[in-house]
């Protein structure tokens, strides 16, 4: 099939979950979020799942490739050229997990760890389409919870052209990293917090747009979620980080 043309790159262009148990977490989020989640029939793909609202695909959900890999979800972003993005990798001093690889006949994706750590993924796609973002129960935000982001800043300029502006988020707090991609705010990030257990590494978080920070955050607990951080006002809105039975970290959202 032709290549389509691509209007994401270095933007968000997917989130999937890795999961140690699929059908569970199929059901979980399903529920959580209203998704109707059908698994691929054809084996090429490994029991991989869509997740749908109203036809439209918002994430997937899969198996996890390696038995010693987290459940976590995971970030991709667009690119219309994955192999020169995988060498701007390397030269940043970042680091190629996965090659770039055809996914069927859907696009092609690679796996990469920026100089801090923090395992993000390229999607270019062909056949499957841009995914569905903005409305509730959709993708929202990634947030890079970094041990370096002075390291890491540098090399997501390199590698996908993204500026930053920085802002101050009061005491006590570290400053706040916004990544622009153009004038467009596409991601954030900030230096991980003292306190983390140092066996947690750098980390993309997922967000979930939502409309009653409160509620999906009752709804995910009572589903099996345990809770990270309770229903917080910020700036732009409130949020609350919760782990799924799984274990996979993601943050609710309500701008």
């Amino acid at each position: 099939m032709a290549q389509t043309s691509v209007s994401v790159a270095g933007k968000p262009a997917w989130i999937d979950l890795s999961s140690s148990d699929p059908a569970a977490s199929r059901d979980f989020y399903g529920k959580l979020f209203g998704w109707q989640v059908d698994v691929n029939p054809d084996p090429q793909y490994g029991g991989y799942a869509m997740a749908r609202i109203g036809g439209k695909d918002v994430a997937g959900i899969g198996p996890k490739m390696m038995p010693e890999a987290p459940t976590a979800w995971s970030i991709y972003i667009g690119t219309d050229d994955i192999d020169g993005l995988a060498q701007k990798v390397q030269a940043a001093g970042g680091t190629v997990l996965g090659a770039p690889m055809d996914v069927g006949d859907q696009g092609r994706m690679a796996v990469f760890t920026d100089p801090a750590g923090a395992v993000i993924s390229a999607w270019q796609p062909r056949a499957m389409p841009a995914f569905l973002t903005g409305p509730a129960n959709t993708y929202g935000w990634a947030e890079l919870n970094s041990r370096g982001l002075a390291r890491a800043v540098p090399f997501y300029a390199a590698v996908f052209g993204w500026s930053s502006r920085t802002s101050p988020m009061g005491e006590g707090q570290p400053p706040y990293t916004e990544f622009l991609l153009g004038e467009e705010s596409v991601a954030g990030g900030m230096e991980m917090n003292p306190a983390t257990p140092p066996a947690v590494p750098s980390y993309w978080m997922v967000y979930f747009s939502v409309d009653d920070v409160d509620a999906a955050y009752r709804r995910a607990l009572d589903a099996g979620a345990q809770e990270m951080l309770s229903p917080t006002d910020f700036s732009g809105g409130r949020f609350a980080i919760v782990s799924d039975p799984q274990g996979a970290m993601f943050g609710l959202l309500k701008m």
